[in-house]
């Protein structure tokens, strides 16, 4: 049996469809239920953030996750298919009219997405001070907390709405197919299979 752990949400719903085409079978999680066995499969139902986890720990052989989770996360597990859902990148986003200007000593930036933000800088050798938030980031530059946010950006709309606008693009991003190395090897024949019949489908 392999086990693979979906992002709740509508990530996992376009996984499942992607699963039913390929397998012929219905795979619905029931209310609420966070485990769904069926057709030698053990899909668990996990936070987004927690798909690497469950993948690096060996709970999950395979794992559906976005591309920036993974950057950030800096696990060592392989990277077997893009699945093309989900689109997105994550990209500046800068007070309207604003530029990001590279020539200060040091640009403030708010975002969760931290190491993300930090290579790029690191890239660039330049000064970054990267202040952590969870959530409404889009508020940081309007009260001057930030010069300006690193955030996930899939139609721009919800910055739009906050008076910043959508900057430089650092990585696009869209959910792969992940895979344990120990499950990898373990399990080659199935996940490879399984690799097989889902590129089929895309």
């Amino acid at each position: 049996m392999l086990t693979i752990a979906l992002p709740k949400g509508r990530i996992a719903k376009e996984t499942l469809a992607k699963f039913e085409a390929a397998f012929d079978e219905k795979f619905v999680f029931e209310d609420r239920k966070l485990i769904l066995e069926k057709a030698g499969f053990r899909f668990l139902n996990v936070r987004n953030q927690d798909v690497p986890t469950y993948v690096m720990h060996g709970a999950a052989d395979l794992g559906v996750v976005g591309l920036d989770v993974l950057e950030e996360k800096e696990y060592d597990l392989i990277k077997l298919l893009d699945l093309e859902l989900g689109r997105c990148k994550v990209a500046f986003g800068l007070k309207r009219g604003e530029e990001l200007d590279f020539n200060k000593s040091k640009i403030t930036i708010a975002t969760k997405h931290e190491k993300i933000a930090k290579r790029y800088f690191e890239e660039k050798a330049m000064a970054v001070d990267i202040i952590k938030l969870y959530g409404s980031i889009e508020l940081a530059p309007l009260v001057d907390l930030a010069d300006c946010i690193v955030d996930i950006v899939e139609t721009g709309e919800t910055m739009k709405q906050n008076g910043l606008e959508v900057g430089p693009t650092i990585m696009e991003s869209s959910a792969h197919l992940i895979v344990n190395k120990n499950s990898f090897y373990a399990k080659k024949d199935l996940i490879l299979d399984l690799k097989e019949k889902i590129e089929a489908q895309l």
